[in-house]
């Protein structure tokens, strides 16, 4: 058995060596990259190539080992992204939230993570320089869409270049080895409401102790002994980041929750061929205006040529207060989100006659769809 062990060791001691080889090759690469990037003031950072990438070495493997694979991948990019330039990114914070964990999951660890104390600030990050790009969510599945985030897209410049989507999903975490030992638990109400299943059937007798967010109670089990029984319920990332025991994973009511992150930029992204757009429509003031938009869309999804793709509408999301038509009178805004890409005829081409069915149109961005899993 022992001379079994020793033959595979040697075997993976010579696969660990094509591996260091073709990342000494890629580092090399990344260094022609980074020269030509600077003589021709391109940025560092291109979303749809990075998806290119994750979609051709992911193809054909199981879902498990797609998201080993993309992990590690991310990590080389971020590292040859890094030999260029280490980018600034601003998410809303603080350190540890689900923000935090989509900056990392989309841009690696190999970047100035900046917290912002709200969805303003990180607009304001951006657009003003102090970071290169921003992470700010815009939509829940529980709760529904950033009403915040909506209105900042409305009036700032910036553009959408990329989106990531991230579970949520929660842990008991604490300085201690074992549950049983657990007599009080920290974190924020909406927490506690999304775990009280897992609480009332496993930890019944525990105290539950509400704090104003979930950082806090991440510092406050953070600086209590071991054994003094604490623990908080925040996710897996916020254990990594806090070097905590993860006593029992995915312990919320409805698994399968998600938020939708989206990365801002002041540049449009490239076409990866797996592309969204986002805009916002400001309707006519008049009988039938939305129907319009609606049949536009429709009309391109019916009798289509064989080898034609059709523009499926993903999202269509009304946004009322606060707006003024080009007339000065109470518009309609909408939120529209189909599949394809600017830089294509046919979206080119709806956008044209979108726009003479509305007061206006504002393209939000064209980026790499996201993957739910």
């Amino acid at each position: 058995m022992n001379e079994k062990i020793d033959s595979i060791r040697k075997r993976i001691d010579a696969v660990d060596r094509d591996i260091l080889k073709a990342i000494k090759k890629r580092i090399e690469l990344a260094h022609d990259i980074a020269l030509c990037k600077k003589k021709r003031g391109e940025n560092i950072y291109w979303p749809a190539r990075e998806e290119k990438i994750l979609r051709r070495v992911k193809k054909g493997v199981s879902k498990e080992e797609s998201k080993l694979i993309e992990n590690i991948f991310r990590t080389i990019i971020s590292t040859c992204r890094s030999i260029q330039r280490t980018l600034k990114i601003s998410y809303l914070g603080p350190p540890a939230a689900f923000t935090h964990q989509a900056a990392m999951k989309i841009f690696g660890k190999f970047c100035d993570f900046i917290p912002s104390l709200s969805i303003n600030g990180v607009f304001a990050d951006v657009a003003g320089g102090k970071a290169d790009y921003g992470l700010v969510p815009l939509q829940n599945s529980t709760d529904g869409i950033d009403k915040c985030t909506l209105d900042n897209l409305i009036s700032s410049p910036l553009k959408i270049i990329n989106e990531v989507f991230v579970p949520l999903s929660y842990g008991l975490i604490s300085k201690s080895a074992k549950i049983s030992a657990i007599n009080k638990i920290y974190s924020h109400p909406s927490v506690f409401a999304r775990c009280r299943k897992y609480l009332a059937a496993s930890l019944p007798m525990a105290e539950k102790i509400k704090v104003a967010s979930v950082s806090e109670a991440l510092m406050t089990v953070k600086a209590q002994p071991a054994a003094s029984g604490a623990a908080v319920i925040a996710s897996k990332f916020a254990a990594e980041i806090y070097k905590l025991n993860i006593l029992e994973e995915r312990i919320e009511d409805n698994p399968g929750g998600y938020t939708r992150f989206l990365v801002l930029g002041k540049t449009a992204a490239g076409k990866s061929g797996y592309d969204k757009t986002s805009l916002l429509l400001a309707l006519k003031n008049s009988w039938g205006a939305l129907a319009g938009v609606l049949a536009s869309f429709k009309k391109r999804n019916v009798n289509l040529p064989a080898g034609v793709w059709s523009i499926n509408l993903t999202k269509i999301k009304s946004r009322l207060s606060g707006f003024l038509s080009e007339k000065g009178d109470s518009g309609n805004l909408f939120f529209a989100e189909f599949e394809g890409h600017i830089k294509q005829k046919k979206i080119r081409d709806l956008i044209k006659e979108l726009s003479k069915l509305c007061d206006s149109v504002k393209i939000l961005g064209s980026f790499p769809k996201g993957d739910l899993s």
